[in-house]
């Protein structure tokens, strides 16, 4: 029998989800709305009136071939993140779910990640791979690899990709940890004595149980690559060299605000909008089949 909350007044449920839906408003609707407004404008070279282009922001932004290319960077870097980052929590979950002694320990430091503020880890990372003070560039150059962001567009990939994923790892390990636990052990117990090894008992057992924990995080996963990064970025090699790291949302910043080309970054905001609500979508509508709730 389903069990229903009725409440005394029937003005309490709005009162109670009034101040959520205030907040989306103000910080979602509204600036949603006026990126969408901007982007259909032209602003003076002086600041002080717009005029209406209609879609000829749209067509200047898929003109541009620096645009076309921060598209691709930024389907690769979301691609890279999502997928290391949900591996290497993934792999740490298991093991921190075998620690019998030490376990609150082990689990406390791999939550620690996710204190740190984006900008913050990418100025860790940064000083640990600088080229010339750097531990692990030192280390690299030990093994006669020499390892310079700056000059290097792939190892300044590297390099925001290693800083995004540790600094997600936390989130996803969080989550990964309680659908491994929440498991039925009777379950395991069975496939064992079926004669399935752990490998064979994970696959066939612990992994599709934990399918909605999986979609879930690949779903957040994919925004946080798109939105959360940029600060990383900002911190790390600021869209270079060059333009070789120069993702979406960061292109966004330096168009509006250092370029002042306001309309043209509002039309790249409302595209990336675009991207992520299809990106979304998509996982629902074809990978959220093959979850077993």
């Amino acid at each position: 029998m389903e069990k229903r909350v009725i409440f005394q007044n029937r003005w309490l449920p709005y009162v109670l989800v009034a101040p959520q839906l205030l907040i989306t408003l103000i910080f979602f609707f509204l600036p949603a709305g006026q990126a969408i407004e901007q982007s259909v404008m032209m602003q003076d070279a002086f600041g002080l009136s717009n005029e209406f282009v209609g879609l000829a922001n749209f067509q200047t932004l898929f003109a541009d071939p620096n645009y076309i290319e921060s598209f691709k960077v930024t389907m690769l870097f979301s691609v890279l993140v999502a997928g290391i980052g949900l591996a290497v929590s993934l792999l740490f979950a298991v093991c921190a779910d075998r620690v019998l002694r030490g376990g609150n320990a082990y689990k406390s430091f791999l939550i620690i990640p996710y204190a740190i503020a984006p900008a913050v880890a990418g100025v860790l990372w940064m000083f640990i791979f600088n080229p010339t003070l750097g531990v692990l560039s030192y280390a690299l150059r030990q093994f006669g690899f020499e390892w310079n962001y700056m000059v290097n567009a792939d190892h300044a990939l590297a390099l925001i990709v290693i800083a995004a994923v540790w600094k997600q790892v936390s989130y996803n390990f969080i989550f990964f940890l309680a659908g491994l636990q929440a498991v039925p052990k009777s379950l395991l117990e069975a496939a064992a004595m079926d004669g399935a090894g752990p490998f064979r008992r994970f696959w066939t057992v612990v992994f599709p149980l934990l399918s909605p924990t999986t979609f879930f995080l690949l779903v957040m996963n994919v925004i946080y690559a798109f939105f959360d990064t940029f600060a990383i970025v900002d911190a790390t090699t600021m869209g270079g060299p060059g333009q070789e790291t120069n993702i979406l949302v960061y292109k966004v910043f330096v168009d509006g605000f250092r370029n002042m080309d306001y309309g043209g970054s509002a039309a790249q905001s409302v595209v990336l909008m675009a991207l992520v609500i299809v990106l979304t979508v998509i996982q629902f509508r074809f990978i959220e089949r093959r979850v077993n709730y």
